[in-house]
């Protein structure tokens, strides 16, 4: 059961040319997104490795997502594609282990679309309140 006071912890994998150059325009223009969204900047989203992911989660995130460089314009030719299948297999993973797939997303974007950063941001914050604390936070309290 979703807790309505619940404030979501979501670790956001960025990629340095696109995503985290967004984000940082969306600072620049003073649009509001979540505080609780926390920013890794990687050189590219293709180096996101499955095991990042599982440990954003293991040590509290209750939501990842990763923000890419829009299809066919990654700086390293095909990064986007990889962390893409790696998502996609996360995910399935995540539902094994009772976690939950849902919690994961990832979105492509340009450098230049600080609104859309900000939008996936709340969205991903708000999806995140329906799905309430990450299931390994409960398991760990008294």
């Amino acid at each position: 059961m979703p807790d309505n006071d619940f404030t979501p912890e979501i670790t956001a994998f960025c990629c340095h040319y696109c995503a985290y150059t967004a984000g940082d325009l969306a600072g620049y223009l003073h649009v509001n997104y979540p505080a609780t969204v926390k920013t890794v900047k990687f050189p590219c989203t293709g180096k996101v490795d499955i095991q990042y992911i599982l440990d954003a989660f293991e040590h509290g995130a209750d939501g990842v997502y990763i923000m890419a460089c829009l299809e066919g314009n990654c700086h390293h030719i095909h990064g986007n594609i990889r962390a893409r299948r790696r998502v996609e297999y996360t995910k399935k993973l995540l539902d094994q282990i009772g976690i939950g797939g849902d919690r994961l997303e990832i979105f492509n974007t340009s450098g230049y679309d600080g609104m859309k950063w900000a939008r996936i941001a709340g969205e991903m914050t708000e999806r995140i309140k329906k799905l309430g604390p990450n299931p390994l936070k409960r398991r760990a309290q008294p």
